[in-house]
Order: C-alpha cells, then structure tokens, then sequence
C-alpha cells in the first residue's frame, strides 16, 4: 500500500499525466455538447431503435462535425497507458532509485504490480468521474431517470474502457524494462499503436486482396466467409477489438459484429438487444484484450525479476 500511495501520487503530479487529462476532458466535453444538442431529435426519431436509451445516446449520438466520445478514447486510451508506463522502470534505473528501492525490505513483484495498479487505480478512478458526471448532467438537464440497463451498459464501458487502458500500460511497463532509454521504450510503444491503429488495416487489405475472388462470379455465402476472414484478421489489432466491443455495449441495436446474409434480414425485427446478450456477443473481445493484458505483464514480471540490478 505504501507503494502504490507513492506510484499514485507521482502519477498525479506529473505534467504528462494533467495534460491528457486536459485532452480527455476537452473531448468528453465537446462530445458531450454535440450529443447532447442533438438529443431532442434523436429520441423522437420513431425508426430508430435504440431512441429511449437516452444516456447511451450522450456517448454515441454526433452530427459528423466530431466523433462520439468512444471513437475518441479509442484513440487516447492507449496514448494514456503509453504515457503512464513507459519510464515506470528504466526511469528508476537511470536515476539510481531502482537499487535503493531494492535495498529495502520488499519484494520485487510488489514494486512491478505497484507500477502497474497504481496508474490504473488513478485511470479508472478518472473514467469512473466522467461517468458520474455525464449521469449527474443528464439528470439536471433532462429530469430522466437512468434504466438499469443504461448504467449496466455505461458501467461495462467504462469496465472495457479500463482494460484497454491496461493492456498499453502494461506494454509500456514491459517495453521500459526491455529497453534502458525511456525515449526508446516510448517511441516503440508509439510505434506499435501506430501500426495497430493505422497501418495494420492497410496492410491485411494489400495483402488479402489480391487472393480474393470476383464477387460476381461467388455464392454470398462466399462472399460473406471472405469478409469474416478479413474482420477475424483485423480483430487481431486491440483497437479493433475494443471497436467491437465498446459498440456493441453502447448501442443495444447493434445485432451482429459480422457480415450478415439477406435471408438473415427476413423478418428480423429493429429491437435492442439485452445487456447480458450484448455482453456475450463481445465476450471474445473482452476475453481477448484481458488475455493480451495477462500476457504482457507476466512477459514483463518474468524479466523483471531475472534482471540484474547493480549500483
């Protein structure tokens, strides 16, 4: 506990971390001024489906001047976990902190996980406000009351939001002990969201499309086997599985993550799903972004204890 205190408190006072504070807030706020302007409209909109979720609304409804606030986390949620883990090691080490803290009497694993829960703690104490917040503001300005479903859904946001948030935290963590220079393990980790974010659907589209066959002279079912091996390919990115994810939680509506066949369509009817089917429909994708979360932080607790730490 005396740890995390510590990691906590460094955490707030740094710059680094106020700045993208500023950021979210500045997003969250726009985001929320958008939807919320629009609001009236899109609740006595009768074709839509998911019009009486009005506090779902807040965080997905835009006019296509900005993106909706989950868009936008998808985009700052891993410069966040970036920016809170890539010195959290190399940074002791180069200014001769790390073997004084080694000569106390503590663990070394309890430094690692104090690197690692304390940054979250203060993540998900930030997302857990913003969610009060816009709670508290609808209730002023509307007089509704939140349905359960609604505060299910936002909590299970919020619950995604966190651990993507955690698996660049623990990237980074693994990259600063990896690399002893905190600009190295910084531009690294920028680099690998960069090709996940940006580059990676570029290249499975160049690299796949050229294998594909004329979609005049295939069944639909092919054509639909095709472009599920694609989205199973992409899914392989984390951004795309929170994509996945944070919509299908946000807009009850959303049925399938997939392509879907026209005798599919047949008769379905326009109605919102359940929490708990939403929930097991992107069970995958939260299953897949805690495996990877687990994955880089046992890699980093591996290395960390074999590391040699000399005066």
């Amino acid at each position: 506990m005396v740890l995390l205190n510590k990691e906590a408190a460094s955490q707030i006072r740094s710059w680094r971390f106020v700045t993208l504070i500023i950021l979210i807030l500045l997003t969250f706020g726009a985001s929320l001024y958008i939807s919320s302007s629009g609001l009236k409209d899109a609740v006595n909109n009768v074709q839509d489906p998911d019009k009486s979720f009005l506090y779902l609304k807040l965080l997905t409804l835009t006019d296509n001047s900005i993106p909706p606030f989950h868009v936008f986390l998808n985009f700052l949620a891993p410069l966040l976990g970036i920016a809170l883990g890539f010195d959290a090691i190399n940074a002791e080490y180069n200014n001769g902190t790390l073997t004084r803290l080694m000569a106390q009497p503590l663990y070394r694993d309890n430094l690692l996980f104090a690197k690692f829960l304390a940054p979250l703690i203060v993540v998900g104490t930030l997302f857990v406000a913003l969610v009060l917040l816009m709670i508290g503001g609808g209730l002023l300005g509307t007089g509704v009351r939140i349905e359960p479903q609604e505060l299910l859904r936002i909590l299970g946001f919020t619950f995604i939001s966190i651990i993507y948030v955690a698996f660049w935290l623990s990237l980074s963590i693994l990259l600063s002990i990896s690399f002893r220079q905190p600009a190295t393990s910084a531009l690294t980790a920028i680099g690998i969201w960069l090709f996940f974010t940006v580059f990676f659907p570029i290249l499975v589209n160049l690299a796949i499309r050229p294998f594909l066959p004329n979609p005049n002279y295939i069944s639909e079912q092919e054509y639909l086997s095709y472009n599920e091996l694609i989205l199973n390919i992409l899914r392989l990115s984390p951004s795309q599985l929170y994509t996945d994810a944070s919509t299908t939680l946000l807009m009850p509506s959303v049925r399938s993550l997939g392509p879907i066949a026209m005798e599919q369509m047949v008769g379905a009817i326009p109605a919102p799903l359940s929490v708990r089917e939403s929930i097991l429909m992107v069970w995958p994708q939260i299953s897949g972004l805690t495996a990877a979360t687990v994955v880089c932080f046992a890699w980093s607790y591996y290395l960390f204890m074999r590391r040699e730490i000399r005066c």
